[in-house]
Formats: structure tokens, C-alpha cells, sequence
């Protein structure tokens, strides 16, 4: 397949991006400092939930920046950057809150020092090639904390429920590391190594999808779900493909595709995280 070249920014660009990323940065840090001093979440099973989410954000994040700097599907790259920001900056503060083991308490401090880093990257360079490689490593570590976060609080929970929440939570961590990876491939950016990084996620969420739909604990309601999401997983996987070089219209479509499933499987996430029990 014959790949396009990414549409250049416009010579503008760089301002106006940069503008509008710090007004969505001081939006989200005004809503956090907005918050009541005490913790939203309302239970466990709900802090293992926003904690995964914290995973899946540090991925579609970097996944909106990279659609911004080879302007796929521009306006809405923009409108989930600063959507997504606004989201970890409140769901950090609650999680930080509820936190109550010295453990899981040290392990947030460090997450807000990794995403203070991540998010300077965010709001204050212009998506490029050149920075891409410094974004791709501060994601890595905000991930791999985000991840710590909530294996700690399921662990804290100590039920078969809640190791669900944290299962059917990490498949919207893995849809939008797929297309980020897929993103990356788009902009040749070199030293991803994003075609094995795909197939290892691609590998994981399929057999998610077969560890869920096999659990005693899925309801009805949520095998219904599981089935929707499977039918938009046929889409997606279609649009991430086998090419080492995907053409612009294969990063758009792979661009919709990571946001419908991420909507189907947060939907399911919350699911699981209201069964009693």
C-alpha cells in the first residue's frame, strides 16, 4: 500500500497549539484544586477502576499528540488531549486521597512527579518527530507507576471481582497503545519498535476479551457488552493491519476505531466494578 505523507502543520500552529494546551493544562489543574478535600472514590472496586483508567489516559495521551503533529483527525486530537489532562489531573487527586497504605500513598507521589514531567512535554512542545522519542519514554514511566497503582489496590482488594475490573480495565490501556504504536509507525519515528509492541498488545487483548467472556462473574449485561466490543475490535484490527507503513488513511481510521473501542470496554470496566461482592 502506497503511504501518504502526513499533512504538514501550518506554519501557525505551533502558538496555537501551545495556547490552547496551556489553557487546557491551567483548565484541568483549576478543576483538581476545585475539588473537595476529600476522596471521590467510592470504593475499592471504583479505585481500581479510575486507577486502570489512569493507565489508559497515559496511552491515549501520547496517541492524541502524535494524530496532532501529523494532523489526523485534528480537532478531535485536540479536543482528547485536553479532555484527557483534565481527567488524570482530577482522577490523580482522588486516588491520591483515597489512598490509605503507606504503600499505595508512596507509589501516587511518584505518579504525580512522572506525569508533572509528561505533562510539561504535552502542554509545552509542539508535536514533532524530534521530541516524540522524549514523550514516548515519559508515557513509559507514567504507565508502568499508573500500572503499579492499581495491581497495589487490587491487591489491597483481595477479590475475584476486582482482579476483573483491573482485567477489563487494562483492554482500554492496550486499544490505545495499539493505535499509539500505530501512530508512530505513520510518522516513521525510529526506535519504537512498534510493529512487535502491536502484536504483543493485540495478543493481550484478544485473549482479555476470552478471560472475561469466560469469568463466572460476567453478567448478561456485560456479555452483551463483550460482544459489542468484539465486533468493534473486528473494525479496529482491521485498521491497525500488517503494514510497517501505514498510509494516512489507515491512521485515521485507526484513530476512530482506538476511541469507539475505548468507549465499549470503559463501559464494561464500570460493569464490573458495580457487581456486588
Amino acid at each position: 500500500m502506497t503511504r501518504l505523507p502526513p499533512r504538514p502543520l501550518a506554519a501557525s500552529a505551533p502558538s496555537r497549539l501551545n495556547r490552547r494546551h496551556l489553557l487546557a493544562w491551567a483548565a484541568g489543574g483549576a478543576a483538581a484544586a476545585a475539588l473537595p478535600l476529600r476522596a471521590e472514590v467510592t470504593d475499592l472496586n471504583d479505585a481500581i477502576n479510575k486507577a486502570g483508567r489512569q493507565r489508559m489516559l497515559s496511552q491515549r495521551l501520547s496517541k492524541a499528540w502524535l494524530a496532532l503533529g501529523q494532523q489526523i483527525e485534528a480537532t478531535r486530537a485536540e479536543k482528547v488531549l485536553a479532555e484527557s489532562m483534565a481527567s488524570f489531573d482530577r482522577q490523580l487527586f482522588e486516588l491520591k486521597a483515597f489512598a490509605a497504605q503507606p504503600a499505595v500513598r508512596a507509589t501516587y507521589g511518584q505518579l504525580e512527579a512522572a506525569w508533572s514531567d509528561y505533562k510539561g512535554v504535552l502542554v509545552g512542545t509542539k508535536p514533532s518527530t524530534a521530541a516524540a522519542q522524549r514523550l514516548l519514554q515519559l508515557d513509559a514511566q507514567v504507565l508502568a507507576l499508573a500500572q503499579q497503582g492499581t495491581a497495589q489496590l487490587e491487591q489491597q482488594a483481595g477479590k475475584p471481582g476486582s482482579a476483573l475490573v483491573n482485567l477489563a480495565g487494562r483492554q482500554r490501556m492496550l486499544s490505545q497503545r495499539m493505535a499509539k504504536f500505530h501512530l508512530a509507525l505513520a510518522w516513521r519515528l525510529p526506535g519504537t519498535d512498534a510493529p512487535a509492541q502491536i502484536e504483543a498488545a493485540r495478543a493481550e487483548f484478544i485473549a482479555g476479551l476470552d478471560r472475561l467472556a469466560a469469568a463466572s462473574q460476567t453478567t448478561a449485561l456485560i456479555h452483551d457488552q463483550l460482544a459489542l466490543a468484539r465486533q468493534q475490535w473486528v473494525f479496529f484490527d482491521r485498521a491497525i493491519g500488517r503494514s510497517s507503513t501505514p498510509a494516512f488513511g489507515d491512521a485515521q481510521n485507526v484513530f476512530v476505531a482506538s476511541e469507539n473501542i475505548l468507549q465499549v470496554m470503559d463501559q464494561v470496566t464500570t460493569l464490573y466494578a458495580r457487581l456486588p461482592g
